[in-house]
């Protein structure tokens, strides 16, 4: 399992291997699931709209 995160944090996300040793998994697991969502590998699992994140009248 880490040897594919490491493989995912050096190639995919152009991060040095010393810098995704030292990563904490949670931020290199984060990183991994926007890279998804950015190329089109996976859909959000759910998609927030402005108005649900800042109420009308502020």
């Amino acid at each position: 399992m880490f040897a594919r995160l490491i493989f995912y944090g050096t190639t995919l996300l152009g991060r040095a291997e010393s810098e995704v040793w030292l990563m904490p998994i949670g931020h290199l697991l984060d990183q991994w699931e926007v890279y998804k969502q950015f190329n089109g590998l996976v859909k959000p699992k759910r998609e927030y709209y402005i108005d649900e994140i800042i109420p009308n009248g502020i």
